[in-house]
């Protein structure tokens, strides 16, 4: 008989715990929940004060036999799972299944681990916390009450396979919104004056700023021509030169949702493999010699403080990494928002002294580059603040203010280390000035009016639309991932270029929600939900009452939405082509990864071809053929011959339709984040970059 038995989740976390522990321990992993709502019916008595009934998860008999045997061996069992609401409820139902008291010391948790927090741990035990079930429960039954009673309306009235959610309709809403405010957007027209300047043979540049005192926007052709008339000659006196010391300080460390962010902007990742790789590192790698550590601490938190151990080791390590100066000489009070939970700390390495580069045998690439991505932030988050020198400089000629602005990075402080992306990729740089004093007279080298037109706002990418989730008070740290993955493969949204935007699917089963269940689209409705969810884990309301005012209203419109909603027909789109197998018409369908064609004969013919978009340029390899562009599984673009399979020819560069000057092969446009340039595929021929 062993001693004591511990269920945590997942086997890399039971092998982790287990090194630990030593040998009177055995750690088994449930793998997740065992017992859960049934997914053939809605599983929650409405009449019965909206009791639940759980099951046994179809395919978790073989696991919970074996943690059964297993508890029949141990004196005492230890429930371990994650510290949150999930993880609460998992313990629950793996007492009810084990016949544990749930009252009893049998819950143990951490929020990383390593061999002294999982000790420390197990030396306080507590009894299972019935509020954060109670509000794990309550988020599980509402949404199953608005799926279970909306999503059969929508498979009768628009098609079989739909879903409906209080969160993913509202990250729909916000998707289709934004398109709509694009489409509907007017540009307007405004101008800009740019002029180039030198003193001696240092060139600067400086704008338009002002005229004859006044501010000024420049709005037409004409307006421009009429500043530029007043301007008398070459020469303008530096009649102002203001000099500033600004300090910039660090962001804060990562909760889930900067995480999300920023490894969007800086590594390209979407916010699911984000979450993913940071579970991998939370339960633990294996070091070698060091065994296995869990290198992160729990990576589902919105707080950004962090204890005072590892605030005191971050501080020793910047002093004596980067010296004294580096270190933050002020007591800075983490701000948490009025929504946050506060129940964990930030994201940040274990130990700040198990460096990235120490971790690179030990890691997967992409591990590696979330790793460091999340020690630099924890590392900049302690260290002195950046100093930058500005200078702003003004110009004037006859009335005609121009305006200089420059800066110079004095002190790097966190900089030296991180600084934070954004999501137009603007790289900082310094802007160096002349040194330029009061009643200098500068030379003007060229003027050049520019014409420009105002944009519409950006659809949302990842990382905005998870930044608007959270800002709103929708969702909470561990909804954000699943609720992007499932809004696309359901069809609602498509990914291009990286940006959402609404399919034709989406936007029909928006616009029924928002006819008949608009409660569920309100935004201020939503986040009251969470709200209220989070004042049940607080223990300071009861999870019944809170579900049945919402069931109240919603059974209601849920009645009306039966007798007055109908049927919507989403008609199938010629595609102006026949199908080369039987001859019947092919039509554009709506499926997971967003349209393709489809013969119209189905099932009795069940061809079916990707869309593919001719871009007028004549196949270089076999000359009869054009070539198309098309996506990858991976929904990439690349570019190749229509005539494949029996050309091959393939391009992941779009090409143009002319030769190269210089060896008269393919042209092709190479992109990179900042910028587009026309290269030849063969030779070192490159054209001027736009």
């Amino acid at each position: 008989m062993s001693d004591y038995l511990v269920i945590v989740e997942s086997p890399a976390k039971a092998k982790t715990i287990g090194k630990y522990l030593g040998k009177k321990y055995v750690v088994k992993a449930s793998m997740g929940h065992v017992r859960d709502l049934p997914k053939s019916q809605m599983g929650v008595s409405v009449e019965e004060n909206f009791e639940p009934r759980y099951i046994t998860i179809r395919g978790k008999g073989p696991v919970l036999k074996e943690l059964k045997t297993a508890a029949k061996k141990a004196k005492r069992i230890y429930l371990a799972a994650d510290p949150d609401r999930e993880g609460e409820a998992i313990a629950w139902h793996l007492a009810h299944s084990l016949n544990i008291d749930e009252h009893s010391d049998c819950r143990v948790v951490f929020n990383e681990i390593t061999k002294t927090a999982i000790k420390d741990a197990f030396k306080h035990p507590r009894p299972i916390n019935m509020d954060l079930v109670d509000a794990q429960q309550a988020r599980r039954i509402l949404d199953r009450l608005v799926g279970y009673n909306i999503s059969p309306l929508l498979w009768k009235k628009v098609k079989k396979g739909l879903s409906a959610g209080r969160v993913q309709s509202v990250a729909v809403k916000l998707i289709t919104d934004r398109e709509k405010e694009i489409q509907a957007f007017e540009p307007e027209e405004y101008w800009s004056i740019k002029g180039q300047f030198y003193l001696e043979d240092e060139l600067f540049e400086a704008k338009f700023h002002s005229l004859n005192g006044e501010k000024t926007t420049l709005a037409s052709e004409e307006e421009v021509n009429s500043v530029l008339k007043q301007l008398k000659g070459d020469n303008y006196k530096v009649v102002n030169v203001s000099k500033k010391e600004r300090k910039r300080n660090p962001v804060t460390p990562f909760t889930t949702s900067s995480l999300q962010q920023e490894a969007a902007r800086k590594l390209n990742f979407r916010a699911k493999k984000t979450m993913l790789i940071a579970q991998q590192l939370y339960e633990g790698i294996d070091l070698g010699k060091q065994g296995t550590v869990g290198l992160i601490t729990y990576m589902r938190t919105d707080s950004t403080r962090i204890s005072d151990t590892a605030k005191q080791e971050t501080t020793e390590y910047i002093q004596s990494t980067y010296g004294a100066e580096y270190v933050s000489q002020e007591e800075r009070k983490q701000k948490q928002d009025k929504k946050s939970q506060d129940a964990h700390e930030a994201i940040r390495p274990t130990s700040v002294l198990q460096e990235p580069k120490a971790m690179k045998d030990f890691l997967s690439r992409d591990q590696l580059r979330l790793y460091r991505l999340i020690w630099e932030r924890l590392v900049a988050s302690e260290m002195a603040p950046a100093v930058m020198d500005t200078m702003s400089v003004d110009l004037d000629n006859n009335g005609v203010l121009f305006r200089a602005n420059g800066s110079k990075l004095k002190f790097p402080g966190f900089m030296k280390v991180y600084i934070e992306g954004n999501d137009d990729n603007k790289k900082e740089e310094d802007r160096l000035l002349p040194a330029l004093v009061e009643g200098n007279v500068v030379k003007q080298d060229e003027i050049s009016p520019n014409q420009h037109f105002t944009q519409p706002p950006p659809r949302y990418t990842e990382a905005r639309l998870v930044k608007t989730l959270e800002e709103l008070g929708i969702g909470r740290p561990s909804t954000y991932a699943p609720t992007l993955d499932t809004i696309q493969r359901r069809g609602y949204v498509a990914l291009d270029e990286k940006r959402f935007v609404p399919t034709e699917l989406g936007e029909i089963v928006l616009d029924l929600i928002v006819e008949f269940f608009p409660e569920i689209l309100d935004v201020e409705f939503t986040a009251k939900m969470e709200e209220d969810l989070d004042s049940i884990e607080d223990g300071r309301d009861n999870w019944i009452g809170i579900i049945d005012q919402f069931y109240q209203s919603f059974e209601k419109r849920l009645k009306v939405a039966e007798e007055e909603m109908e049927e919507v027909e989403i008609k199938d789109e010629p595609a102006g082509e026949d199908c080369e197998k039987c001859g019947h018409e092919m039509v554009y369908k709506m499926g997971r990864y967003g349209k393709f064609m489809a013969c119209s004969n189905f099932p009795e013919c069940r061809n079916t071809k990707a869309i593919v978009k001719d871009i007028g340029v004549s196949c270089p390899t076999c000359k009869e053929g054009n070539i198309v562009e098309r996506k990858s599984k991976k929904r990439r673009i690349f570019y190749g011959c229509d005539r494949y399979p029996e050309c091959e020819f393939v391009s992941w560069d779009k090409p143009i339709a002319r030769p190269c000057p210089k060896c008269h092969s393919l042209l092709v446009e190479k992109k990179s984040k900042k910028e587009v340039h026309v290269a030849c595929s063969s030779c070192d021929y490159e054209e001027e970059k736009q």
